[in-house]
C-alpha cells in the first residue's frame, strides 16, 4: 500500500489542469474511464466497443443524410485491366510457365473488375439525379479489387462511396477512390455486417472466396428469417456461379424452400444487375429510390 509519500510523488493534475497528452504517466485509477485505452480494452467491456463501433458509422453517416445503400461484394485479388496487362508482361518476361498461367488466370479475371467499375459508375450516375436523401450510395469492404473497382466507378462518376474496411492478420491498406468522410475501420465482423446490411436497397455479388460466401449467405439468413427486408441479391456471372453454389440441388435435398432459390437472380453484365434493380423498384427513367 502506497503511503503519503509515494502519493504525493505520483504524477496526478489537480482538477483544474488539462491531462498529460501521455496518459501513462498518471496512476491507472486516476486516469478518466474514457480516455483509459487499458480500462476500455478490457475483456469485460467488449458490449461497450460492440456499441461503439456500431454507434460511430451509424452517427456520421446519418449525418450526411446517407439513407439508403447498394451494397457491393466480391473477391480482394482480382486485378485492374491496366494492373493485370502489367503482370502478364512481367511474367513472360520472367519465363516461369507457373507465372506466366496465373498471369493469364488473373488478366482473364480482371473483367470482373470491369463489370464491378461499371457498376459504381452506374449507381453513381443515377444518384447524380436524386434528391441528396434518395441518393443511392455504393458500399464496398473497402480494399482491393471488386472493392476498389466499385469505389473506383463511383468516384469517376463524380458520386461518393462507402468504405467498411476490417482489422486483419496481414493489415487491409483501404482503397484510394473510398470517400474520406465514409472511410471506416472495424474490429468486430458482426458488426461490419451489420452495417452492410442497415440501409442495403440491394446487394450485388461478383466472383469471391471465403469473404465473399459468407457475406452473401449471411444476407440470404438474415432474409430468410426475416431479420432483413426483402431485398435484390443479384450475382454476377453465370460461368462462375453455377459451379460455385447450387441451389437447386439444396432445394431437391430439402434443407431449404423451394421459394428460397428465388431470392437471387445471376446475371452477367454492371448493365443488367442496374436493371434487376430498376424492376425490383420500378423505377420509371429519372425516378429515385424512395426511402
Amino acid at each position: 500500500m502506497p503511503n503519503k509519500s509515494e502519493l504525493r510523488g505520483a504524477n496526478f493534475p489537480s482538477a483544474r489542469e488539462e491531462m498529460p497528452s501521455n496518459q501513462q504517466d498518471i496512476p491507472a485509477a486516476y486516469r478518466l474511464a474514457y480516455t483509459d485505452q487499458d480500462f476500455l480494452l478490457r475483456e469485460e467491456l467488449r458490449g461497450l466497443r460492440f456499441h461503439l463501433e456500431l454507434q460511430k458509422p451509424e452517427m456520421i453517416l446519418k449525418e450526411h443524410g446517407v439513407e439508403s445503400t447498394i451494397v457491393i461484394f466480391g473477391s480482394a485479388r482480382f486485378l485492374s485491366p491496366e494492373d493485370a496487362d502489367a503482370a502478364l508482361k512481367a511474367a513472360e518476361t520472367d519465363g516461369d510457365p507457373a507465372k506466366i498461367r496465373a498471369a493469364k488466370r488473373e488478366q482473364r479475371n480482371s473483367h470482373h473488375y470491369q463489370q464491378a467499375q461499371k457498376l459504381g459508375e452506374l449507381i453513381a450516375s443515377h444518384s447524380a439525379n436524386c434528391d441528396e436523401n434518395e441518393q443511392l450510395y455504393v458500399v464496398t469492404g473497402g480494399g482491393p479489387g471488386i472493392m476498389e473497382a466499385a469505389n473506383r466507378g463511383a468516384m469517376e462518376a463524380g458520386g461518393r462511396s462507402i468504405g467498411l474496411n476490417i482489422v486483419l492478420p496481414h493489415e487491409q491498406e483501404p482503397n484510394p477512390y473510398i470517400s474520406p468522410e465514409f472511410c471506416f475501420r472495424f474490429h468486430y465482423f458482426g458488426i461490419r455486417k451489420m452495417h452492410f446490411m442497415l440501409r442495403a436497397k440491394a446487394l450485388i455479388v461478383c466472383p469471391g472466396g471465403f469473404g465473399t460466401f459468407d457475406e452473401l449467405f449471411e444476407a440470404l439468413t438474415l432474409i430468410q428469417t426475416g431479420k432483413s427486408k426483402r431485398v435484390p441479391i443479384i450475382l454476377i456471372g453465370h460461368e462462375f456461379w453455377r459451379q460455385a453454389i447450387n441451389l437447386e440441388f439444396l432445394r431437391d435435398e430439402g434443407v431449404i424452400s423451394p421459394d428460397d432459390v428465388n431470392m437471387i437472380s445471376i446475371v452477367d453484365t454492371a448493365e443488367q444487375a442496374w436493371q434487376q434493380i430498376v424492376d425490383f423498384y420500378q423505377l420509371s427513367p429519372g425516378q429515385c429510390i424512395r426511402c
